[in-house]
């Protein structure tokens, strides 16, 4: 499983329904489970975004299609980071002449 790091804003939508933040997450752990997904850990930030989630992704695709949907409900936008673990980061480097 590839591992994202998911950097989210609320949108005016999102925000003015922060009190229902806690249970829109649930329902976002859900639908992850529906592209084959796992939201891991989910942290709601002060600065420029409003909540970090680390998700993991059979491929690229399931955790565009994730991320996609999850935006088209109006709360958040999100920007995502591939995230590589040590052994990943080794195997490439290995590659490099």
């Amino acid at each position: 499983m590839a591992t994202f790091v998911v950097l989210s804003k609320f949108t005016d939508q999102g925000i003015r329904a922060i009190k229902n933040s806690p249970q829109r997450a649930a329902q976002a752990a859900e639908l992850a489970k529906t592209f084959g997904c796992e939201m891991k850990q989910i942290y709601w930030t002060f600065g420029e975004y409003d909540i970090v989630t680390i998700t993991e992704a059979p491929d690229d695709e399931s955790a565009a299609a994730f991320c996609y949907a999850l935006c088209s409900l109006g709360n958040i936008r999100t920007q995502s980071l591939r995230a590589l673990t040590k052994d990943e980061v080794s195997a490439i480097i290995a590659k490099l002449p």
